[in-house]
Parts: C-alpha cells; sequence; structure tokens
C-alpha cells in the first residue's frame, strides 16, 4: 500500500509556472514508477509525466520543453515544475504511484490558467 499528498495547484496567469509535489508514504520501496496523469472537464485522463525508479522520464508531447518531472529520494517526493502554461494546461493533475501491476492514486489538484 501506498499513501499519496499532492499539494501546490492553484490559479495562475498564461506564461506563469506552478510546482506540484506528491509525498509518498507507505511501500514506498515496492515503486516502480511515479508521475502524473490530468483530467480537464469532458476529457479522459492523460499521461503528464513520469519518472520510475531508475530516473528514466517520460512526457506527453504537450508539455515537453514546458514540464519538468524530478523527485526527492530522501523526502519520497516527486515534482512537477510546470512553466510557460497554457490556458488547455488547466485541469486536476492526479499524482500516481505504480507498485508491481497496480496504481495507486492521490486525491487531485486542480491547476486553473486563465487570465
Amino acid at each position: 500500500q501506498v499513501q499519496l499528498v499532492e499539494s501546490g495547484g492553484g490559479l495562475v496567469q498564461p506564461g506563469g509556472s506552478l510546482r506540484l509535489s506528491c509525498a509518498a508514504s507507505g511501500s514506498i520501496f515496492s515503486i516502480n514508477a511515479m508521475g502524473w496523469y490530468r483530467q480537464a472537464p469532458g476529457k479522459q485522463r492523460e499521461l503528464v509525466a513520469g519518472i520510475t525508479s531508475g530516473g528514466r522520464t517520460n512526457y506527453a508531447d504537450s508539455v515537453k520543453g514546458r514540464f519538468t518531472i524530478s523527485r526527492d529520494n530522501a523526502k519520497n517526493t516527486v515534482y512537477l515544475q510546470m512553466n510557460k502554461l497554457k490556458p488547455e494546461d488547466t485541469a486536476v493533475y492526479y499524482c500516481y504511484a505504480l507498485l508491481q501491476h497496480t496504481y495507486y492514486w492521490g486525491q487531485g489538484t486542480q491547476v486553473t490558467v486563465s487570465s
């Protein structure tokens, strides 16, 4: 079992930045990967970025060059630095942790990009 607590969402103007955090607790040594999905109103949940236990990262094409995922192993925390935000980035962002074949999810944090 893994528990995930997210923070860092909010309202930001286009072109601005936000940093999301996701702190993991529980069976953290069994985590294979962590990352972020997002879901906008009326749309399916989509992968934003992920990072494996080996440090390999992947990003959605729509965020490449603007978002950076990183982790602090000492704090069991994953971060998503979001720069040059666009209105189309508006969504609820969900942190996930993958243990073997099971996904665990955070509660979600709202990101709104609007002037």
